[in-house]
């Protein structure tokens, strides 16, 4: 997904980890995937950089669709797809 398409979605939940280091963000993520409905999209954002990497990787384990990462003023926007 391109910048546009990935500021446009729906967003069912979101993870604010900003000022969090790792493995924070990631932490923060599996708690909140619980309450994100199958299908819907997580929003992660997070001042630590391997934040996307992270959450890219976990979801590749975990079966759910990293959607991509938007850079946004000093943070980043990580979207995935929680797919079971």
């Amino acid at each position: 997904m391109d910048t546009a398409e990935l500021g446009a979605l729906s967003v069912a939940k979101q993870v604010d980890a900003r000022g969090t280091a790792c493995p924070g963000p990631l932490l923060e993520a599996k708690r909140a995937i619980a309450v994100c409905p199958v299908g819907g999209v997580m929003e992660i954002l997070s001042s630590d950089e391997g934040t996307k990497e992270d959450i890219s990787r976990w979801c590749a384990k975990m079966q759910h669709e990293y959607l991509g990462h938007i850079e946004a003023g000093g943070y980043w926007r990580v979207f995935l797809r929680r797919k079971k």
